[in-house]
């Protein structure tokens, strides 16, 4: 079985219409605002927070995500956040540093992970009030994570790898494509003869956000390789599970593909890959994730797990086909996205307050289906 059936939902047979999507936006927006305190920045879901200290501070799922989502909003021309951005992205540093979000137990932490470790709010701090302390303090962090074992976008080289891309296009120094270079030339050195890396002693991915999508996308990024992109596209069709016409990926050859999200599976494949992906396998990953529907209330409407970063996926197949059949769907995921994202805050008492589980990240892929931009936040875009 390529997916379990009971964890997803049919979607809502509602037309897609931008003027209700923009004031959804809108209103994720406007809610974040009202939210957010100095002291207390946003408050945490239990599955975001776990047993972390609070506020949550990091770009995942903490406040940097949020103060990154809201900029991009107001840039794209969206929605005008209240809040001083700036002043935001530099307490949240400030509270970082003070204590990080590490859960007791954590054994991949390394402070200078992009998602969840201290490099994540620097660069939004960077993005939003740069400043020369701030670009020492971050060249420094990167290049502490050369010797991180742990090969992957969320903790080791591939995320500090976007960050210092990123910070390269913002400044133009050449100090940081020398540090991207250098930081390139160790991951590549790192590929084991199966074409995959390295995530934990028993696990060798094959995703986006941990494994050899999204390991593959970060150094063709920092370098076009055509070699490497045709390499990576023959261990994702090896590993490949079909049915019929479908197709998914389990999170590491030898498992089960159980899951059906960017984080793990088909979704996450078609995010960091679908450049490359054989054609004909990428349309059968997306396929299964508009035949599957939306994620339950349990995984809820998100980016890393839920229907949003589902809906993600189906916009890669629209650019790599140009099909505006795929731009449909996703636009009918953004529908129930949205919905969901309202049901779910009614229930609770309030909306979710986090870049890649939360609503704002609900709402940029709200925006995309708007703007029919395929870029998925923060990995395509930093």
């Amino acid at each position: 079985m390529l997916h379990d059936p009971a964890h997803f939902e049919p979607l809502l047979d509602e037309a897609w219409d931008p003027g209700r999507a923009e004031g959804a936006i809108a209103a994720i927006v406007e809610d974040a605002d009202d939210a957010f305190d100095r002291a207390g920045l946003w408050p945490a879901h239990e599955w975001d927070a776990g047993d972390a200290p609070l506020p949550l501070k990091s770009l995942y799922v903490g406040a940097s995500g949020v103060i990154w989502a809201l900029d991009a909003l107001r840039r794209r021309g969206h929605a005008e956040t209240s809040l001083d951005l700036p002043a935001a992205a530099l307490r949240t540093l400030e509270l970082f540093r003070t204590e990080p979000d590490i859960e007791p137990g954590e054994t991949h932490y390394h402070p200078a992970s992009l998602l969840l470790g201290e490099t994540g709010p620097l660069v939004v701090a960077l993005r939003l009030a740069p400043d020369a302390t701030l670009l020492s303090d971050l060249h420094a962090l990167v290049q502490s994570n050369l010797t991180n074992p742990t090969d992957d976008i969320m903790w080791g080289i591939p995320g500090t790898l976007l960050a210092l891309l990123a910070v390269h296009q913002w400044t133009g120094e050449s100090r940081w494509m020398e540090a991207a270079r250098e930081s390139a030339g160790v991951l590549r050195a790192r590929r084991g003869d199966d074409g995959l890396w390295r995530q934990d002693d028993d696990y060798r991915g094959l995703g986006t956000l941990h494994g050899a999508a999204g390991n593959t996308f970060a150094l063709t990024r920092a370098e076009p390789d055509e070699a490497l992109a045709g390499e990576t596209a023959a261990v994702l069709a090896r590993h490949a599970v079909r049915e019929d016409r479908l197709a998914n990926w389990a999170g590491a050859p030898g498992r089960e593909p159980a899951r059906l999200q960017w984080c793990t599976g088909a979704p996450g494949i078609l995010a960091g890959a679908w450049a490359y992906l054989d054609e004909e396998l990428l349309l059968a990953g997306a396929e299964l994730i508009w035949l599957a529907g939306a994620h339950g209330d349990e995984k809820g409407h998100g980016l890393c797990h839920g229907t949003s970063g589902n809906g993600f996926a189906l916009l890669k197949a629209f650019g790599r086909t140009g099909d505006e059949r795929w731009v449909e769907r996703a636009r009918r995921f953004a529908v129930h996205a949205l919905a969901q994202a309202d049901r779910i805050a009614d229930a609770n008492g309030r909306r979710r307050y986090s870049l890649f589980t939360g609503d704002v990240g609900t709402a940029l892929f709200a925006a995309a289906c708007l703007d029919l931009d395929t870029s998925f936040p923060v990995i395509d875009v930093l």
